[in-house]
């Protein structure tokens, strides 16, 4: 019996691209990144703002591969910052577009997703869908206290591309994610280590808060004490700490430069102090992976490697020497998540039941 074909089209918003890929099941058709000069952002005025012009960038996109929209059965959109939720799929609906309008929610591109999504859900009739946003929150109770009352640890990760190759993983292993434990390295920008057990994320790391290890341009966990005196010396403003944790911290304060790919040049180079610089980052993961470890019980049916810095055999290489003997250490680099949405999708359509409700 042959499969029916049911095509989906993802959308997944950035700063200044939309990236879009038509899948025919879970093969993909055609992708595409859209950019968008300055001028054309600027002249939008907001990032609502830019929804229509974006949408029409993809409806053109689709024409021009011969994509009609009829032929269409589901839209998915990166999600951007609703409410704390558990993984999976969810429909859309005006509870959740409600809280993707909040102040806070409209400042990153990501919103646009599913606002796009739901529009052409719309116009098409047809179901629009978004899968595992950033805030996808599985943690154990005792996971969210920090040790300072007031303060929560917060379940804010790579959850889209983490989740799909973890899945992948599982099934190279022959088994079912739901029936496994994995430790899971997202490797990017940010970087977040998370505890999978039977299918839900019961630890990670918030990169986003500054909790972890060092990125390429973010500090990760530092000790508190002297940040505090930083805070109140007089010597900085509340923006540039918030520069320290997330836009200028980690490898850039060291090296000067946040590109990994300049970092292994000066590695290659001879420069001592670049080599050094690698190998605390790839010490304070493989750290982070022990804890989860621990975590887990100490039974892990795998490690996962994934994200950008993991096509990197240098830097994946650190990490396996360290952690190998804990579970087996598998690689997927690079970003997963247009294939990821069009998979979240496709368990939607095939299997309503599993279509969850946003509140």
């Amino acid at each position: 019996m042959i499969d029916r074909i049911l095509r989906i089209l993802a959308i997944n918003p950035g700063s200044t691209s939309t990236k879009i890929a038509v899948f025919d099941n879970e093969e993909c058709r055609f992708e595409e990144t859209i950019c968008h000069s300055s001028d054309e952002l600027h002249a939008c005025g907001s990032i609502i703002g830019q929804k229509d012009m974006r949408s029409g960038h993809i409806a053109r996109a689709l024409k021009e591969n011969g994509v009609e929209p009829g032929s269409i059965h589901a839209v998915v959109g990166r999600c951007g910052l609703v409410k704390p939720i558990e993984s999976g799929t969810y429909a859309i609906n005006s509870a959740m577009i409600a809280d993707l309008m909040r102040p806070h929610a409209k400042e990153h591109a990501a919103v646009l997703g599913a606002l796009i999504a739901d529009d052409l859900g719309h116009c098409w009739n047809v179901p629009a869908f978004v899968v595992d946003p950033v805030v996808v929150d599985e943690m154990e109770p005792c996971a969210k206290l920090s040790g300072l009352a007031g303060i929560e640890r917060r379940s804010v990760f790579h959850a889209l591309n983490t989740k799909s190759v973890v899945r992948k993983a599982a099934a190279s292993l022959g088994i079912a994610y739901e029936d496994g434990r994995f430790i899971a390295v997202h490797m990017g920008g940010g970087i977040t280590v998370s505890a999978h057990r039977y299918g839900r994320v019961i630890d990670v790391n918030d990169a986003m808060g500054g909790d972890g290890p060092f990125t390429p341009d973010r500090s990760g966990s530092l000790p508190v004490g002297p940040i505090i005196d930083m805070c109140f010396s007089g010597e900085y403003t509340y923006e540039q700490m918030r520069e320290f944790i997330s836009q200028k911290g980690g490898v850039q304060s060291y090296l000067g430069t946040n590109d990994m790919r300049e970092v292994e040049t000066m590695i290659k180079q001879g420069d001592e102090f670049a080599a050094l610089v690698t190998d605390a980052m790839a010490y304070q993961i493989c750290k982070d992976i022990g804890a989860m470890f621990v975590v887990l019980d100490g039974r892990a049916n795998a490690i996962v490697l994934t994200g950008g810095i993991a096509h990197s055999t240098r830097f994946t290489a650190l990490i396996k020497k360290r952690v190998d003997t804990l579970a087996p250490v598998l690689t997927y680099a690079g970003e997963n998540e247009m294939q990821a949405l069009a998979e979240g999708g496709l368990r939607a359509l095939r299997d309503p039941k599993q279509l969850l409700t946003y509140l």
